[in-house]
């Protein structure tokens, strides 16, 4: 599976970043692939190499470039509850320094590289993203609609801004939709909630808790993986992907 290290130009510098894509030399449909919280690690480009493998070019890249390049922190290989902690205290200021405006700005860039990739197909693309990760997914979807075709977010925030910045962000989302909820992330009325708003907007998707699980179900380097909803997690993405996507 060829993998690349690339610079991504944006409006505040250049941004690190990891792709991988498949062996073969025809274009491919692009996947924008936001990581969680804790940034580009192994488990995320694992994680990109197993849905290349499927036949997309997936471009991960690091949020965090403003800080430095990835790894900006020192992650041990499993991330466990003695040490989330003191990760979170480093961690933290720096989403919080990610503004709208950073989100929107960098979105732009990270769209516009991965479509001028010589790898990448024309039409749509997609996004997905984990944990913080799919917020920035779906502002990305929802400030490009005539660009991307789909978007997922697992364990994630959908809106930080309230019920008002839902509605704002669902008004201008044309993408298929798929949310895969941690049980410890949002209650069964707040779930209806989200999905009625959802149906009120036209936004075609499907949102569900995945049974069992806490946030950050899919990281496999942290005490809160859960193989069997990775797994769930994929038979999702897949055909969102597949029914969207322009392939070769």
């Amino acid at each position: 599976m060829p993998t690349a290290t690339l610079s991504i130009p944006t409006a505040d510098g250049q941004a690190d970043a990891f792709a991988a894509f498949p062996e073969h030399g025809e274009q491919h449909p692009g996947v924008l692939m936001y990581p969680d919280g804790l940034g580009i690690r192994p488990v995320l480009r694992e994680m990109a190499r197993e849905l290349a493998g499927h036949g997309y070019y997936v471009l991960v890249p690091n949020p965090y470039y403003r800080h430095g390049p990835a790894p900006v922190i020192e992650l041990p290989e499993h991330i466990g509850a003695e040490v989330r902690p003191a990760i979170f205290a480093r961690v933290m200021p720096m989403i919080e320094a990610h503004t709208a405006e950073r989100i929107l700005s960098d979105a732009d860039a990270y769209l516009t590289f991965l479509t001028s990739r010589p790898e990448v197909g024309p039409g749509p693309v997609a996004v997905t993203g984990y944990c913080i990760g799919g917020l920035l997914a779906m502002r990305t979807a929802a400030a490009h609609p005539g660009r991307v075709a789909a978007v997922a977010g697992f364990h994630c925030p959908v809106a930080a801004d309230g019920p008002d910045g839902l509605r704002r962000l669902l008004s201008t989302l044309t993408a298929r939709v798929h949310l895969g909820h941690a049980e410890t992330d949002i209650t069964p009325a707040a779930l209806d909630e989200l999905n009625n708003a959802m149906d009120a907007a036209g936004v075609v998707h499907t949102s569900e808790i995945y049974p069992g699980t806490v946030h950050g179900f899919t990281m496999s380097d942290t005490d809160a993986f859960n193989a069997g909803a990775l797994q769930r997690h994929w038979d999702h993405l897949l055909p969102l992907l597949g029914g969207t996507l322009i392939t070769g």
